[in-house]
C-alpha cells in the first residue's frame, strides 16, 4: 500500500515538475539610445500568439512559454524592429534591448500593394505609412485631407469631405470633380470602401477617419496594378486598430471654429480588450456637427459612423468578424465668381474664404418623372446635402496550414445608400439674358416677356420688377420699382437630386507557400454589385450674392393672367433639365500569382500577374417631356411644371465585358542592414466606370464598350535609414493612354444639357518623389518630402459644340503637346516636430505648385502654401490637450477652375483667344478652404 502512494506521489511530483520545468518566462527591458523607456512596444514569439506590450517602465513579461528555441520580435511606432534567437530551457530569460530611431518607418511591416508582409526598406515599391502621430496633427476635414501628408500625392479637397479628387504621378485625367478618385483604390484594411465608381457616387462618400483607425499605408502606382480591383493608380489603406490584451480605450472631444466663427463639434470614442479564451474586441466610432467652413445658412454635416472587430486566435491564425454603420449628412462647397485672368480676385461682393453660394434651405417636392403617374414626388432640401448610409459586415480568417502553407480569405457584403439634395453650378445670369426667363419652362408653351415680378420667397416680398421686353432685339431690361436684384442678375444653378445605390459582394483569397528562396501567393478576388441611379435636374431662381436668397418669380403683363415661371420655393422647371433613369450589375473577377524570388541573402525578385475580367450589364430609360397640357397639375398659368422629364417605356441596354492581363515586376537589394535600392516596372488597365453608360448615349442606343485606358510605369527608388536621418526617393515615368474626355456643356437653343462626343488621349509624366526625416536632437524632427514632375498631355483632343447640341458647326481642337492640366510641377511638406513625451508641438508648411487649369493652358492656378501648427500637453497618464490650427496664415490659395462664368459653362471651353478678347471676364474657382481653430481633449484609460 505504501508502494503505490509512494508511486502516486512520483507521479503527482513527475508530471508537475515536467510543467514546471518545461514552461519559463522571459522577461525584459526596452529602453531608447537615451536610456529612456519605451512604452507599449509590442512583444512577440514569431510563429506564436504569443505577445504582450512593454508597461511604463519599459518592462515586459512573457509567461509560462515552452521550451524550445524561438525569435522574440520587438517594434514600436518610430524605432527598428529588433530581432533576437531566444532558447528557453529550464530558467526564466532576463535581457535588456536598445531600439534605435526609425524616423520614416522603413522597418515597419507593410501589407498594402503587397501580398506577402514584409518591411517597407524590403519592399520593391514606393510605400508611404502615416502612423498614430500624424494622424493627430490633422484637422478632421475628411479622408482626402490626410493623403495630403503623403508624398506625391495630390489632393484637392476645397469641396469638403466629399466631392474630392486623389492622385500621383500624373494618372489623373479621368478624375474629375464628381468623380476624383477614378484611377485608385480607397480600402479599409485591405477591401475596396466601394467596388464602383460613378458621377457623385465615389468611395469618399462613405468613408470617415476617426479613432478606430491606427495607420494609413499607400501605394503610389506600381504593384497596384496587380493587387488592387481596377485600380492601377494606387492604394490608400486604411488599417483598423488592433488586439489589445487588456481592456483599454479612448475619449477625444473636439471642439473648434472655422471661417468666420462657424462652429465644429465632435466626439469620438474607442474602445478594446479581451474577452476570454483568446477572444477580443474591438469597437469605436465618432459623431459630429459641422457648420461647414464657409459661410451657410444651415449645419453643413452631422452624423457619425460605428465600426467594431470580434476576434479569435487560435494557434494557427485568427478569425475575425466586422462591421460598420455610417449614417452622415454633409454637403459639398461650389465655386466662387473672379476676375482678371493673371491675378484672380473675387468678383460680384463674393470672397476666396467665406463665400459658398449654396442654396439656402427649403422644403420642396418635385414631381418624379419616373412615377408621374402616380403622383409621386421627390422631396428636395438642399440643406441635406448627400444623405450618406452604408452598412457593411465582413469575415476575416487567416490560418496556418503547416509545412509553410497558409491561406486567408476576406469577404465584405455592404449596402449603400447616397441621396443627394443640392445645387450645381452658380454662374452669374444676366437679367439682360434670355435664358434666366425661358428656362423656366423648356416645352415652349410660355413666352415670359414683358413684366417680370421678383419676390422673397420666403417671406413674400416683392424684390424687384423689371420689363424684359426690349431683350431679345438686344436691348437692356428695365426696373419698373425702385428694388434691383443683387448685381443685375440671377444663379445659374440646378436643383440637384440623385438617388444613388448599391449592393456590394467582395473578397480576396489567396493561398501562400514558402520554400527557402521563394514566397509564393496566388489567389482571386472578386466583387459584384448591383447598383441603381435616379437623377432629376430642375431650375431654380436664386439671387446673385455671397448669401444667396430663393427668387418666386411670376410674369404679370397687363390685363393677363399672372404665369407662375417658378413655385413658392423658387423652383422652376420641375425636372427638366436633366432625367437619367438607370440599373447595372457589375461583376469584377480577378486571379493573381506573385513570387517574390530571393536570389541572395540581399537580392530579391518579385514577379507578378493579374488577369481581370470585369462585366458591365444595365439598362437606361429613355424620356422626353411631359406631353399634359397644362403641364402636371393642368393648369396653364404655372409655367414651371409644363416641362417635367418623364420615362418613355423604352430601354437601352448594355452588356460589355472587359478582360485584361497586368505584370509587374520588382527587385530590391539591400546594400546592408539600413540602406537598400529597388526598381520596378509596372503594365495595368483601368476598365470605365459606369460614368460611361449613365452621363453618355442620352436618348440613343449605345454604340459600344468603353475603351481600356493603358497604363505603364517605371521606377527606380532608394531607401535609407541612419540613426538620426532617413530618406528615401523614387524617380518615376508614367503613360496613360486611351484616355476617353468628353465635356459637360449647356445648349442655348433648348435650354439642355448634355455631355460631347467622347476624344481619345494620352499622357506622359517624368518624375521625383521623395521623404526625409532628421533628428539632430531626441526630441526633435525635421521633415522633408515632396514630388517633383513634368507632365505632358502627348495627344490631346477637346470636342468644341459651339454651344448647342446641333454638330453641324462642331470642331475638334488639338492640345498635343501642352502641360497636363490639374498637374503640379512641385509640390513638398517641410515640418518641424518636438515630442518629449509630456509637451509636443509641430508646424508644416504644404506647398503646392502652379497648375494648368484646363488643356488648352488658357489659365494658370497660381501656386500657393498653407501652415499648419499645433501644440499638446500631456497633463497625466490618462489626460492630454492639443490645439490644433489649419490654415493658420488664412492663405487664399485656388484649387480648382471650373471654366467661364456661364451656366453650363466647363474649364476647357477658355481658350487663350477667349482670355485675350474677354479681359474683363469673370469665371468660376475653386478655392481651398479658410482657417480652422480646433480644441482637442483625450482621456485614456
Amino acid at each position: 500500500m505504501n508502494t503505490f502512494k509512494n508511486s502516486l506521489f512520483f507521479v503527482y511530483i513527475f508530471f508537475n515538475t515536467q510543467f514546471v520545468i518545461s514552461q519559463v518566462n522571459i522577461i525584459g527591458e526596452v529602453k531608447n539610445t537615451d536610456g529612456d523607456p519605451i512604452i507599449n512596444a509590442n512583444i512577440l514569439l514569431k510563429g506564436t500568439n504569443i505577445t504582450t506590450n512593454t508597461d511604463e517602465l519599459g518592462v515586459f513579461r512573457l509567461k509560462n512559454v515552452d521550451q524550445g528555441m524561438y525569435v522574440i520580435i520587438i517594434s514600436r511606432l518610430g524605432y527598428k524592429t529588433y530581432q533576437k534567437s531566444v532558447e528557453t530551457e529550464t530558467n526564466d530569460i532576463f535581457f535588456q534591448v536598445i531600439l534605435e530611431d526609425d524616423l520614416l518607418n522603413l522597418q515597419t511591416v507593410v501589407v498594402t500593394g503587397t501580398l506577402d508582409p514584409r518591411l517597407k526598406i524590403e519592399s520593391s515599391t514606393a510605400v508611404s505609412t502615416i502612423e498614430s502621430n500624424g494622424l493627430k496633427q490633422v484637422f478632421p476635414r475628411g479622408t482626402a485631407s490626410v493623403l495630403g501628408l503623403i508624398s506625391g500625392t495630390f489632393i484637392d479637397a476645397s469641396a469638403g469631405e466629399v466631392f474630392t479628387k486623389v492622385y500621383n504621378r500624373g494618372i489623373s485625367a479621368s478624375a474629375e470633380d464628381d468623380l476624383g478618385w477614378y484611377y485608385v483604390s480607397l480600402q479599409e484594411d485591405g477591401l475596396p470602401v466601394s467596388l464602383v465608381q460613378h458621377s457623385y457616387f465615389s468611395p469618399d462618400i462613405f468613408h470617415r477617419l476617426d479613432l478606430t483607425t491606427k495607420r494609413i499605408e499607400a501605394i503610389r502606382g506600381g504593384s497596384a496594378s496587380i493587387t488592387a480591383l481596377n485600380a492601377p493608380g494606387g492604394i490608400y489603406n486604411f488599417i483598423s486598430q488592433g488586439i489589445r490584451n487588456e481592456l483599454s480605450g479612448e475619449i477625444q472631444l473636439q471642439s473648434g471654429i472655422q471661417g468666420e466663427e462657424n462652429l465644429f463639434h465632435r466626439m469620438d470614442a474607442f474602445l478594446g480588450g479581451p474577452l476570454g479564451n483568446k477572444w477580443f474586441f474591438t469597437a469605436g466610432g465618432h459623431y459630429r456637427q459641422d457648420d461647414g467652413a464657409r459661410n451657410t445658412s444651415f449645419i453643413f454635416s452631422k452624423g457619425g459612423q460605428f465600426k467594431f472587430n470580434l476576434i479569435k486566435e487560435n494557434n494557427s491564425g485568427y478569425f475575425k468578424f466586422y462591421g460598420k454603420i455610417l449614417n452622415d449628412y454633409t454637403n459639398r462647397w461650389t465655386g466662387v465668381a473672379a476676375t482678371n485672368w493673371n491675378n484672380p480676385q473675387p468678383a460680384f461682393g463674393q470672397d476666396f474664404g467665406t463665400t459658398s453660394l449654396l442654396m439656402p434651405a427649403f422644403n420642396a417636392n418635385i414631381p418624379d418623372g419616373r412615377n408621374l403617374s402616380n403622383g409621386k414626388t421627390n422631396r428636395f432640401d438642399p440643406s441635406r446635402g448627400v444623405h450618406a448610409k452604408d452598412i457593411a459586415f465582413g469575415i476575416d480568417l487567416l490560418q496556418d496550414l503547416g509545412n509553410d502553407w497558409s491561406i486567408r480569405h476576406n469577404v465584405k457584403l455592404s449596402k449603400k445608400n447616397a441621396n443627394w439634395q443640392t445645387s450645381i453650378s452658380n454662374a452669374f445670369v444676366s437679367l439682360n439674358d434670355p435664358t434666366a426667363y425661358f428656362i423656366s419652362d423648356t416645352s415652349g408653351s410660355t413666352f415670359p416677356i414683358g413684366q417680370v415680378v421678383f419676390r422673397n420667397a420666403q417671406s413674400g416680398s416683392e424684390l424687384a420688377r423689371i420689363d424684359n421686353s426690349g431683350i431679345l432685339a438686344g436691348k437692356s431690361f428695365k426696373y419698373l420699382t425702385s428694388g434691383v436684384l443683387p448685381n443685375d442678375a440671377i444663379m445659374g444653378t440646378s436643383a440637384w437630386f440623385k438617388q444613388n445605390k448599391a449592393d456590394e459582394w467582395m473578397n480576396q483569397l489567396t493561398i501562400r507557400k514558402q520554400w527557402v528562396n521563394h514566397d509564393f501567393t496566388t489567389g482571386i478576388s472578386s466583387g459584384f454589385s448591383d447598383i441603381y441611379l435616379f437623377t432629376q435636374g430642375s431650375f431654380a431662381y436664386v439671387t446673385y450674392e455671397p448669401n444667396p436668397r430663393m427668387l418666386q418669380v411670376t410674369l404679370e403683363n397687363l390685363n393677363e393672367p399672372v404665369i407662375a415661371l417658378s413655385d413658392l420655393n423658387g423652383i422652376s422647371n420641375y425636372g427638366g433639365l436633366f432625367f437619367v433613369n438607370a440599373d447595372a450589375n457589375v461583376k469584377q473577377l480577378a486571379t493573381f500569382a506573385n513570387d517574390r524570388w530571393k536570389l541572395s541573402n540581399r537580392f530579391h525578385l518579385d514577379m507578378g500577374l493579374r488577369f481581370e475580367t470585369i462585366s458591365h450589364k444595365g439598362s437606361k430609360d429613355r424620356f422626353a417631356p411631359n406631353s399634359q397640357y397644362g403641364g402636371v397639375d393642368g393648369n396653364i398659368n404655372t409655367a414651371y411644371d409644363n416641362s417635367v422629364l418623364v420615362s418613355t417605356g423604352e430601354k437601352d441596354n448594355f452588356d460589355f465585358n472587359y478582360n485584361y492581363l497586368s505584370y509587374s515586376v520588382g527587385l530590391n537589394y539591400q546594400l546592408n542592414e539600413v540602406a537598400a535600392v529597388f526598381a520596378r516596372f509596372s503594365k495595368g488597365n483601368k476598365a470605365p466606370e459606369l460614368n460611361y453608360y449613365f452621363n453618355n448615349f442620352s436618348n440613343v442606343a449605345f454604340n459600344g464598350k468603353g475603351a481600356v485606358q493603358k497604363i505603364s510605369q517605371a521606377e527606380l527608388g532608394v531607401k535609407w535609414s541612419l540613426k538620426k536621418f532617413s530618406f528615401t526617393g523614387t524617380l518615376f515615368w508614367s503613360q496613360l493612354t486611351n484616355i476617353g474626355v468628353s465635356n459637360f456643356e449647356f445648349d442655348l437653343d433648348n435650354n439642355s444639357v448634355f455631355y460631347t462626343p467622347i476624344q481619345f488621349n494620352a499622357s506622359r509624366v517624368f518624375g521625383l518623389e521623395w521623404e526625409s526625416a532628421y533628428s539632430p536632437f531626441r526630441y526633435w524632427t525635421f521633415r522633408f518630402d515632396g514630388a517633383l514632375q513634368n507632365p505632358k498631355a502627348t495627344t490631346w483632343m477637346v470636342y468644341d459644340a459651339a454651344g448647342s447640341v446641333d454638330t453641324s458647326d462642331d470642331s475638334i481642337i488639338d492640345y498635343s503637346g501642352n502641360i497636363l492640366p490639374f498637374n503640379h510641377k512641385l509640390m513638398f511638406n517641410i515640418s518641424s516636430e518636438y515630442n518629449n513625451n509630456d509637451l509636443s508641438a509641430f508646424i508644416k508648411w504644404q506647398f503646392t505648385g502652379k497648375r494648368e487649369g484646363n488643356a488648352a493652358n488658357a489659365f494658370q492656378l497660381s501656386n500657393y502654401s498653407i501652415f499648419n501648427a499645433g501644440v499638446g500637453y500631456k497633463i497625466n497618464k490618462h489626460w492630454s490637450a492639443n490645439m490644433l490650427v489649419t490654415n493658420l496664415f488664412n492663405s487664399e490659395g485656388l484649387a480648382n477652375f471650373l471654366g467661364a462664368n456661364s451656366f453650363g459653362a466647363s474649364s476647357n471651353g477658355v481658350t487663350k483667344e477667349y482670355t485675350q478678347a474677354n479681359p474683363d471676364a469673370s469665371f468660376i474657382v475653386v478655392p481651398i478652404l479658410p482657417r480652422g481653430t480646433l480644441l482637442r481633449l483625450n482621456y485614456l484609460f
